[in-house]
């Protein structure tokens, strides 16, 4: 994470190989003499983790992890092929308590997982560079400020001292893998004769006029140099000191947009000094607002003016023992996110910041990201003026990296700060706090005036987790067992978090990660998720969904029938997920937005993440890919005012589409049917009466009952004008276990 400082006009070198890594007791070494020279040192892997080292090295069992924040880790390196000279020393992120020495003399101390560094040094050649990552465990049972409450989830308490990532200390759900090492790059920059650094860029959109701000810091004296974005070119002029600006103006820009309303469109960014071209990297020119809707209580993304139903995920992780920022590490899971129709991501405040390559790749998907500070459940302290040091860092850091991305739009405070308090009985001057309403949103306003902040997630309403004012994090289908019904019930108005359930993965996953008799084994179920302290898991939540859709004993089948049991425990919340995002995007919903809770599982097995940690999809990603179309249809059931039947089209252009509507018996005999021809405009929702495409009455939804019912099922498609299917939608008059019926497939020979 951070922004880089000196890059422009500077040679970089990555320092990733050559590193050995050995574990000491803590405190037993101070300094890279006094390690012993037996000591076993095992090649390291940088950026990369302690864990991700032993792992290389068969000692260690993501599985079964032993604990890592016990012990002191040291990084050693020799830099042979660095000549001597005066250089900058860039390290990206240290986890997270370390010193560095150079040549045995401690150039930096480092408190924070999450705060970048640039050092000044001077080589030699042949230099040796040591880190020493100092064991955390011992420090967190240090006192630090009283906090008014304790968090169940999140264990020591002591964490809420120190800047480094919650991963790994969530019992329940995470493994306990801690975070040691240098997870970010170290390069060493050499300046040259033309060293620009402090670059900040800035793009919005003003009334369909792109506006391009770009200033920065130059060591030459009037250097002649220029900014082009596309066709166009303006020149710097100088403002002080070093010190230059640029602003260019884009007339006819095409705007950026998220993939399920538009193209996501870049414009490169050139530097052009002395007739040498300097890449800035790539923008976008959007406008995103947040819109409190017509009663003020709702909330919900404009992008370019336009409402956007935001859908898609939390992030967690791309593997939790690397904690990987690289390109090659994101694509598949975004590419996953992106071709399953979800249009936003959130980074939630227990996992760890990404690196640019991350928002780099949102930029080109067109995915929309919704950024927590690494902020949750916490009191952290209100007057501590290191620690809020650490958080000026942190915040600026992260943001001038990704200062140029349009697909950031929302900056939020945290995650479960206000519910945490509010839920243990706190009054409301106690869920808020100077860090989420005073320090981080004046950085924010500041670096990012264009992304929207929210101070914590959830917000809003009687209660900040209220699901009908604000931002929630919804669980009353789900953790709370609630019936299908209260998504319309609950009125959410937008879903931070929801839809949490253990996602069965397909059956390969299970044979070559975890070939177990399913829900027996006890490994099967220590990688299901739970609350810590509940009395219930996730299967649990699973097997209530089970019984209240497929009518079915959850325990007698696993007993008796485990592989039915497997399948339909499969099925299920593929059709939990299609049911509340048909009722969240239907013609008439106050809701905005819902980010199911996960996105990719952090080890294989029943884990929340719709994708499995090995980057296969699980089937309710593929619930995912057919409610998150952005040209859609969908089915709900009114009960005795019939079957709505909802067509939308989010693009940009009028779309033609044949529209038909089948009531069938057993699946297959057709009772009754109807068809027509729409033009759906563009941006919009539109909601038909299923006998409006019957011509006459039918009890769609068998609610008057006159007679036994003469269908099971009923479908709508929607087709292209050239006859190609679009969307499709089913809805069960009788309930899904009558519409259960065996199928006649055939083998050619």
């Amino acid at each position: 994470m951070g922004g880089r400082l000196a890059s422009v006009g500077a040679e970089e070198t990555l320092l990733s190989e050559g590193w050995n890594l050995v574990l000491t007791e803590p405190g037993a070494c101070l300094t890279p003499h006094d390690i012993p020279p037996s000591s076993r040192f095992i090649a390291a892997p940088v950026p990369g983790t302690v864990a991700d080292a032993l792992e290389r090295a068969g000692l260690f069992d993501r599985e079964n992890p032993e604990p890592l924040n016990t012990k002191d880790a040291w990084y050693v390196c020799r830099l042979f092929d660095a000549e001597p000279g005066e250089v900058i020393l860039r390290f990206a992120g240290l986890a997270t308590l370390c010193h560095v020495f150079l040549n045995g003399q401690e150039i930096l101390s480092s408190e924070s997982m999450f705060t970048a560094h640039e050092i000044p040094v001077t080589l030699l050649g042949g230099d040796d560079l040591v880190l020493c990552f100092r064991a955390l465990g011992p420090r967190l049972s240090e006192p630090g400020a009283r906090a008014r409450w304790r968090p169940q989830m999140i264990a020591p308490q002591g964490l809420k001292n120190f800047r480094t990532t919650l991963l790994g200390h969530m019992p329940g759900w995470c493994p306990e893998i801690h975070a040691v090492g240098p997870w970010r790059p170290i390069t060493l920059v050499r300046r040259s004769v033309m060293s620009i650094d402090n670059v900040s860029i800035r793009a919005v959109l003003e009334n369909g006029v792109g506006r391009l701000s770009v200033s920065l810091h130059a060591d030459a004296e009037n250097p002649d140099m220029l900014l082009r974005c596309g066709e166009v070119e303006q020149g710097f002029e100088k403002i002080g000191g070093n010190h230059y600006s640029a602003i260019l103006k884009l007339p006819e820009v095409t705007p950026w947009w998220p993939h399920t309303h538009g193209l996501p469109h870049l414009y490169e960014l050139t530097l052009v000094s002395d007739g040498a071209e300097y890449s800035l990297g790539r923008t976008g020119f959007r406008r995103i607002e947040i819109d409190r809707g017509v009663d003020g209580d709702g909330f919900g993304l404009r992008v370019n003016g336009e409402p956007v139903f935001c859908r898609g995920a939390v992030w967690t992780t791309a593997d939790i023992v690397r904690l990987p920022g690289s390109r090659a590490n994101y694509e598949p899971f975004l590419r996953l996110a992106a071709f399953a129709g979800m249009n936003m991501i959130r980074i939630g405040g227990t996992m760890a910041y990404e690196t640019p390559e991350f928002f780099e790749l949102c930029d080109e998907l067109g995915i929309l990201v919704w950024q927590d500070f690494m902020f949750a459940n916490f009191d952290y302290p209100r007057s501590d003026k290191a620690f809020t040091g650490h958080v000026h860092a942190e915040v600026e850091g992260f943001i001038h990296g990704v200062q140029a991305s349009p697909s950031l739009a929302v900056l939020c405070g945290g995650s479960e700060i206000y519910q945490q308090a509010a839920m243990l009985g706190l009054p409301q001057e106690f869920w808020r706090g100077p860090l989420t309403e005073d320090v981080i949103p004046a950085i924010a306003e500041r670096m990012r005036p264009d992304v929207p902040y929210v101070p914590n997630s959830p917000h809003g309403g009687a209660m900040p987790f209220s699901p009908n004012t604000g931002v929630t994090h919804y669980y009353g289908i789900g953790a709370y067992m609630r019936p299908l019904e209260d998504a319309r019930r609950a009125d959410v108005r937008f879903a931070a978090e929801t839809l949490a359930f253990a996602h069965a993965p397909q059956q390969k996953t299970l044979q070559r990660h975890l070939d177990v008799p399913a829900v027996h084994s006890p490994l099967w179920k220590a990688r299901v998720p739970r609350d810590r302290g509940a009395s219930w898991d996730f299967e649990d939540v699973r097997d209530f969904y089970l019984k209240e859709l497929y009518h079915v004993d959850p325990a007698a089948l696993r007993r008796e029938n485990p592989e039915r049991y497997l399948d339909l425990s499969r099925a299920v919340t593929g059709e939990v997920l299609t049911e509340t995002f048909a009722e969240w995007r239907r013609k008439g919903s106050n809701c905005n937005g819902a980010l199911v809770w996960t996105l990719q599982d952090i080890l294989p097995g029943p884990g929340w993440g719709v994708v499995d940690s090995t980057g296969e999809p699980k089937p309710g990603w593929f619930a995912m890919r057919r409610v998150c179309r952005p040209i859609q249809v969908l089915l709900t059931d009114e009960g005795t005012n019939g079957l709505d039947v909802h067509v939308s089209n989010e693009t940009g252009e009028s779309l033609p589409v044949e529209l038909e509507i089948v009531c069938l018996r057993d699946g297959k005999q057709r009772a009754v049917g109807g068809s027509q021809a729409l033009i759906l405009a563009p941006r919009s929702t539109e909601k038909l009466a299923a006998t409006e495409l019957f011509g006459a009455f039918f009890d769609t939804t068998y609610a008057y009952r006159f007679c036994p019912p003469s269908h099971d099922v009923t479908v709508a498609l929607m087709s292209s004008a050239a006859g190609g299917l679009l969307a499709e939608a089913v809805a069960f008059a009788l309930g899904r276990s009558m519409a259960i019926n065996e199928t006649a497939i055939g083998v050619c020979t």
